[in-house]
């Protein structure tokens, strides 16, 4: 772990000018400098950096933070990779806190089988392209796939020689142990105690994961010793670096255009992905053939929730297409499908055509996935009891949809396709989700019940209702609260307030907005705002504490993000008409703005009383109780709505 020292370190000495610098060309606008965005497709500058501030931010996509949240971003790299990466620009060498044991020695295997599967990479790069067997094998494979030069180096492609231990006896001679060579998969061991290359007489494609480590190879026979031979590829075995329901092939060369592009193409394997660079669309990664898995999708939304399922068009392609789709859609993906015309694959397909041509296919021709499921279990089905199983199963998709308002509008547009009573597809569809639900109370009982026989802490936390904010995603007011405190965090709103014992004391920005809402109870949704207003009220009296300079060095990843997010201001009234930046100004905004929280929070309790009152129908021992819970909110709300609407300061 790197220490906290060597941290302050890094982010004081990286340059936020000098860093953007690298990848985007930058003019001087004022104060700031702006350039076109490296994250969207953009047309106009819409890249603000602030050199005053350490900080830049889109004002059109929203991407941004300090420097470190740049590199990450940019390069698609994780927070200590992102802050090693400064360190190299800026010659910082990297101190780390003292490690256990058991730490040391778990990252002490893990970065040697890193090492080997490393060399192992260019020890097949070089067999390609240096050793007669491998540009007389190897190298004429790839090329008669039409792979160019640059393709073939941009995924590392290499060859292992046909000798069963040609790399196992040059990584010995080269010092690396032999233990290690077992543990990532490219060798196994004989009965007899020799060592065995996993991969002899093979063209070789690396697994590079998403921070650019080399985690594991795939295989293949070539053509001539393939017929007849079930297994064409083989892959390495999971290990502590690897597992295969983890990684998605390209997602290292594919993460920039996926994320410029806001969208993903899914194919099966390893050629498809390679063939589509090649043409010159490079957000493209595949599952090699597998089921996709949570792990997988969550990587992918890391990037984007817009993924297009490019398959072969005949019946093999069309259910690899169907595999996996509910899961992608429980996860909030917004899932296209792609066909291609019979007796094509992305290979294949990408190789008759430019990218010019393959995107204007992709525009014309891709369906949204409900359209596609609709059209293609529906296709000849005449017997009602077959045709009731297949809406059941379109409904059982749209119902595993978090957003509410895309499966009310994906059931809406079922019901004019299949012309059916909407109101019986929404009927089927709370069936879906109320058994879900059951299904997953059940699985908590039963892991529940789990911890408590093993000792642990199983009990559950109960829900509270009220003036808690019950969103996932904090609201715009509870960011622009957030925001104040970032900003003005240290700065005294009010002087001289008597306390009950009769002391009087000063209060700051986050000092005054954690004591008022600690008055009810009430803490933001986001708990990255709980910590930023919690530290911020801490530290508020301490001399030189500056709100700004302390969260955006914060070593939190989270923490500095969203101080970089809010700490540029998306545009700068000149200066005749810009407000006074006074105590008496910025009392009134923050107490507006709690007043402001609170009534949101107010307006959400009314209406969550009003949604148990019509559960309740008729049973006036649950409706009484809710009737006087729903006119204190309506009185509590109604003098807020005096206090907001009269600038009422208290």
């Amino acid at each position: 772990m790197i220490d906290r020292a060597t941290v302050e370190r890094i982010l004081d000495a990286a340059d936020i000018v000098d860093v953007v610098s690298e990848f985007v060309t930058l003019r001087k606008r004022g104060v700031n400098y702006v350039g076109l965005c490296p994250f969207h497709d953009d047309k106009t500058p819409s890249f603000y950096v602030s050199p005053s501030k350490g900080v830049c931010k889109c004002f059109a996509c929203g991407k941004g933070g300090n420097a470190v949240h740049f590199v990450m971003e940019h390069e698609q790299i994780t927070y200590p990779e992102a802050l090693r990466w400064l360190a190299r620009k800026y010659n910082i060498e990297i101190k780390e806190r003292e490690l256990t044991d058991e730490e040391r020695l778990e990252r002490g295997e893990r970065e040697s089988m890193f090492i080997v599967n490393e060399w192992a990479m260019g020890y097949f790069s070089d067999v390609l392209n240096t050793d007669p067997d491998g540009l007389a094998i190897g190298k004429q494979y790839f090329r008669s796939r039409g792979f160019r030069d640059d393709i073939i180096a941009r995924f590392n492609l290499g060859f292992a020689l046909s000798r069963r231990d040609a790399l196992s006896a040059t990584a010995i001679a080269k010092g690396y142990k032999e233990e290690y060579l077992i543990k990532t998969g490219l060798c196994y061991k004989k009965e007899s105690g020799g060592l065995v290359d996993r991969y002899a007489g093979r063209v070789i494609f690396p697994w590079i994961n998403v921070s650019g480590k080399v985690v594991a190879f795939g295989g293949r026979l070539l053509d001539s010793r393939t017929k007849g031979v079930q297994q064409k590829y083989v892959n390495s075995p999971d290990s502590d670096i690897y597992h295969k329901d983890h990684e998605l092939y390209g997602i290292f060369q594919a993460k920039k255009a996926i994320v410029k592009e806001d969208r993903v193409f899914m194919v099966e394997g390893y050629t498809d992905v390679i063939s589509m660079h090649q043409c010159g669309i490079e957000n493209v990664v595949a599952n090699s053939g597998t089921a996709l898995s949570t792990h997988q999708i969550r990587l992918l939304r890391r990037f984007t929730p817009n993924i297009v399922l490019l398959y072969d068009g005949d019946e093999a392609g069309i259910h690899a297409a169907m595999r996996g789709t509910d899961m992608l859609l429980s996860e909030g993906m917004n899932i296209k499908v792609l066909v291609l015309p019979d007796g094509d694959d992305p290979d294949s397909f990408s190789r008759k055509h430019t990218a010019e041509e393959f995107r204007s296919y992709i525009e014309q021709c891709q369906t949204d996935f409900i359209e596609f499921k609709t059209a293609l279990t529906l296709r000849g089905v005449t017997d009602p009891v077959k045709r009731s199983e297949a809406i059941s199963g379109i409904v059982k998709s749209i119902s595993v949809i978090p957003n509410q308002i895309t499966r009310d509008t994906y059931l809406h547009e079922c019901a004019l396709r299949l012309g059916m009573s909407e109101a019986t597809l929404v009927g089927t569809m709370n069936r879906f989700i109320s058994g879900a639900k059951e299904e997953q109370a059940k699985e908590a009982g039963r892991e529940e019940r789990r911890l408590q026989r093993e000792g642990g802490d199983g009990a559950a936390q109960p829900a509270t209702i009220g003036l808690h904010s019950i969103d996932e995603q904090a609201g715009e007011v509870e960011r622009m609260l957030i925001s104040e405190v970032i900003r003005h965090g240290e700065e005294t709103i009010f002087e001289g307030l008597e306390t009950d014992d009769g002391q009087t004391v000063n209060l700051s920005v986050a000092q005054y907005i954690d004591y008022d809402l600690a008055q009810d109870g009430i803490s933001f949704a986001n708990e990255t705002y709980n910590r930023i207003l919690a530290e911020a009220a801490e530290h508020s009296g301490e001399e030189g504490f500056k709100a700004e300079s302390y969260f955006l060095h914060h070593p939190d990843a989270d923490v500095s993000r969203v101080a970089g997010e809010l700490a540029i201001v998306p545009y700068r009234l000149c200066r005749s008409l810009e407000m006074e930046h006074t105590m008496e100004s910025l009392r009134l905004r923050v107490t507006h703005l709690v007043l402001d929280l609170r009534m949101d929070i107010t307006q959400k309790h009314i209406k969550d009383v009003k949604r148990r009152l019509l559960e309740a129908g008729s049973d006036m021992a649950k409706v009484e109780p809710l009737m006087r819970e729903y006119k204190e909110a309506q009185q509590l709300r109604n003098i807020l709505a005096r206090r907001v609407g009269n600038d009422i300061v208290s």
